[in-house]
C-alpha cells in the first residue's frame, strides 16, 4: 500500500521560489498520475496540478499556471512541485495525492499525504 509524505515546506518572501515534495513508500509515484492540492486558511481545498504517468502529461490551475512546475524524480520516488513568483495567495497547506489512475485529467484520490506548511509573507 502506497503511503505519501510531503516535505520542503517554508516561509518564503513574495516573488521567492521554492521546490516541495512528496516521497512514496510502498507503490512508486510513477505507477499512477499524482496530484497536488492545497487548502489555504479559511478556504476550501483547491486542486493544484496533476501529472500523469506520461510525464508530458501535466494540468495546472489558472491561479498556478506559469508560475508552477510539476515533475518526478523517479530516482528518489519522488513527487515535486516548483513554486516561482510566490504570492501571498499562495500560503497554504500542500498535499500530494496519488489518484489510482494514469492520466493527468483524473481527479480521483486513493492515498493522501499531511501536508506541509508554506507560507509567502515579507
Amino acid at each position: 500500500e502506497m503511503q505519501l509524505s510531503e516535505s520542503g515546506g517554508a516561509l518564503v518572501q513574495p516573488g521567492g521560489s521554492l521546490k516541495i515534495s512528496c516521497v512514496a513508500s510502498g507503490d512508486a509515484v510513477s505507477d499512477y498520475a499524482m496530484s497536488w492540492v492545497r487548502q489555504a486558511p479559511g478556504k476550501p481545498l483547491e486542486w493544484v496540478s496533476s501529472i500523469g504517468t506520461d510525464d508530458r502529461d501535466t494540468r495546472y490551475a489558472d491561479s498556478v499556471k506559469g508560475r508552477f512546475t510539476i515533475s518526478r524524480d523517479n530516482g528518489k520516488d519522488a513527487l515535486l512541485l516548483e513554486l516561482n513568483s510566490l504570492r501571498d495567495d499562495d500560503t497554504a497547506v500542500y498535499s500530494c495525492r496519488s489518484t489510482g489512475s494514469q492520466s493527468a485529467n483524473s481527479r480521483h484520490c486513493t492515498v493522501w499525504g499531511k501536508g506541509n506548511v508554506v507560507i509567502v509573507s515579507s
